[in-house]
């Protein structure tokens, strides 16, 4: 009778997840549908969700495993990535990706500088946790930039969408490992020089470029020629893009990187496969979205963000207002672009779920455990609070500086 009881009270913890995920996934789409209806970006919504189902919200659900969130965000990112790269054309790359190249390397470490010093300075904390917060905070989210600028409806030069678009698929390499070698340096007091860094970029960026870009020809190759039901390449190219970010990461390199280039090459199958994949990953691509955003926001316990508040809105505002533009500015205005469209990517360098995904790194190792909880509720608070101030005001932003309504 024990084991009866025992075996339907496992079945139906089951079946009540299953029915919660289902519930918390509808409900995700319409808080998609509404949010981009009013403006406000969805990840936003997403997040919401996700607190709202989580250990202080309505539901109550508790989530605090690192290890689990850092697989699930590996899982989601590299289908996100790869979703961005097979949109991304070749001719988008070749056009945007020196000014791309430029942010993505010498604009994440003027970020990651500007935003340590400001946060070390105002918060009266060390050098290093504080740069370690300005790489973690570095990467932009394109994808979100281009949800909102559809909705806001107003006609941005192409090149300039096309190097914001890029810049989102090359900018976290450079941003984990600076990472990386931060809390090398906050373990075990190692020096970083500027060979390190230097031989770090180059097998991050090279390494990560060389499998993408042969993993994603092996993958269009594939497409291309093996005869298989449409549901089948579909499936392959899902099973292939996870395979490239795994190689990627497991060889010491850029899975990031990797994936996203991936993506781009896989485009190349031809037309018929291309026409089956997109439609697959876009869905997918929103599906991986959402299933991240609820899992932060349930990782989160937003009573225990409230200590944090005012030092992680001043990193931000120095973020947003500072080390952004003079990264943008120092990258761009070189390159023969406007002040207004350089001042135009300053403002919509929205942040997204890889700074969230990488404050989880330090939480994976012993040493971090201490410090785990202060710098994961400051990169959210920043993530939210970047959301909520730029994403809302992209549309006039653009308007202001002069790009007219479509």
């Amino acid at each position: 009778m024990n084991g009866a009881a025992e075996l339907h009270g496992a079945l139906s913890q089951a079946h009540e997840m299953i029915l919660l995920g289902g519930v918390l996934g509808i409900l995700s789409v319409v808080a998609g549908v509404i949010s981009r209806r009013i403006g406000a970006p969805m990840l936003l919504a997403f997040l919401g969700l996700g607190m709202l189902a989580g250990d202080d919200g309505v539901l109550g659900l508790p989530f605090d495993s690192y290890p689990d969130a850092y697989l699930i965000g590996s899982l989601a990112l590299a289908v996100i990535l790869f979703e961005g790269g097979l949109k991304t054309p070749l001719a988008t790359l070749r056009a945007a990706f020196w000014p791309a190249a430029a942010l993505a390397t010498v604009g994440v470490v003027i970020t990651t500088g500007v935003t340590g010093i400001g946060v070390a300075w105002l918060d009266r904390v060390a050098l290093v946790p504080g740069l370690l917060v300005g790489a973690i905070v570095a990467p932009t989210d394109a994808a979100a930039v281009a949800v909102l600028l559809r909705g806001a409806r107003v006609a941005v030069p192409e090149r300039l969408l096309a190097v914001l678009e890029v810049e989102s698929g090359l900018n976290d390499p450079i941003s984990v490992l600076l990472t990386f070698l931060l809390l090398r340096v906050m373990d075990a007091g190692a020096a970083i020089t500027a060979g390190d860094i230097a031989l770090g970029i180059a097998r991050e960026m090279l390494g990560g470029a060389a499998i993408g870009l042969a993993g994603g020809w092996a993958l269009a190759v594939a497409l291309r020629r093996l005869r298989m039901e449409p549901a089948l390449a579909t499936v392959l190219a899902l099973a292939g893009a996870l395979a490239v970010f795994g190689l990627a990461q497991v060889a010491g390199t850029s899975g990031f990187l990797a994936t996203y280039l991936a993506g781009i090459m896989a485009a190349r199958s031809g037309a018929p496969a291309r026409a089956r994949l997109e439609p697959f990953f876009e869905g997918m691509g929103w599906l991986a979205q959402i299933v991240l955003f609820l899992m932060l926001g349930l990782l989160v316990t937003p009573h225990k963000l409230l200590a944090f508040i005012p030092a992680a809105l001043v990193g931000t505002a120095v973020l947003i207002f500072v080390a952004r533009p003079v990264a943008v500015f120092a990258c761009l205005a070189p390159l023969g672009f406007a002040w207004r469209e350089s001042a135009f990517a300053s403002w919509v360098g929205l942040r997204g779920a890889v700074p969230i995904y990488l404050s989880l790194i330090p939480a994976l190792t012993e040493t971090g455990r201490g410090r785990d909880e202060r710098l994961f509720a400051s990169i959210f608070i920043a993530v939210v609070a970047s959301l909520v101030v730029q994403g809302w005001t992209i549309g006039p932003a653009a308007r202001l500086l002069g790009f007219r309504r479509r």
